[in-house]
């Protein structure tokens, strides 16, 4: 299928945006994104080193950009102005790297998007060029409002970060893929494949991923399950499942021509 995730005018095959964070080493790390399938690799630039510290192991040596796409993060900041330093500093580290994500925080227990600081810190970065990929609240009027401050795409939390306790309020997410013109990509909560088949099955374009996967007892098969269910979520919405229907007996098979069936 020529069916592509196209962000900032770049198609991509998979569907799956997964995280480098939380793994054992950077060899468990290798091992799981490339069983996700993954093309987008979203790298949290406060606490990896993509060659800020010359004495320490480099991330990009495991994961070379050539065979993915960096996506650097802002996780950690809890202010605007926090969030634009660290996405120019990435700019920098990866050789004027355009493509970023954009997450500001509320507060560091429930790591809950703060919305004013992100719409500030959005419009300052496309501003200066950035295709911001932002985490915000599932909010459908201010999932418009950073469309329209020209954010490449929408990622709305499915429940709080690193929870898995998986989509959590499926109808606010289909409100926002009904008024979104660009990618809307799940962000955060999914615990498991079946969160990221109904994800998908929601019209949702993509599913960013990091705990669920890193955390799992085998997070390489587990990476190869959450590759199954995206894929699959994905088929089940372009295919268009049965509409649902209360207590309204529909056989499976016609019940004309059976041998013995009476005539009408």
């Amino acid at each position: 299928m020529n069916d592509f995730l196209t962000i900032a005018g770049k198609p991509y095959a998979s569907r799956l945006l997964a995280g480098t964070g939380k793994y054992k080493d950077f060899v468990q790390t290798r091992a799981a994104l490339e069983a996700s399938g993954a093309e987008i690799v979203t790298v949290a630039i406060r606490r990896t080193n993509i060659g800020q510290h010359a004495d320490e192991p480099n991330l990009l040596d495991a994961l070379p950009p050539g065979r993915f796409t960096i996506l650097p993060n802002t996780a950690g900041c809890f202010t605007a102005d926090e969030a634009v330093r660290t996405l120019r500093l990435a700019r920098e580290l990866l050789d004027g790297h355009a493509l970023v994500k954009l997450e500001v925080l509320g507060d560091a227990a429930s790591l809950y998007p703060n919305m004013p600081e992100t719409l500030k810190a959005a419009g300052i970065l496309v501003k200066e060029g950035f295709e911001v990929m932002v985490y915000c609240a599932d909010d459908p009027i201010q999932a418009k409002m950073l469309e329209d401050l020209g954010c490449a795409a929408i990622m709305p939390l499915a429940s709080l970060i690193g929870s898995g306790m998986g989509i959590l309020n499926p109808w606010n997410l289909s409100l926002i893929v009904e008024r979104i013109g660009v990618p809307v990509i799940v962000d955060a909560g999914v615990g498991t494949a079946s969160d990221a088949a109904i994800a998908m099955e929601l019209g949702c374009d993509g599913v960013l991923m990091n705990t669920a996967i890193a955390h799992a007892r085998d997070p390489v098969r587990m990476a190869g399950a959450m590759r199954k269910a995206v894929e699959a979520g994905r088929e089940a919405y372009l295919a268009g499942r049965m509409p649902k229907k209360m207590y309204v007996a529909d056989p499976s098979s016609p019940a004309a021509g059976l041998i013995g069936a009476c005539a009408p």
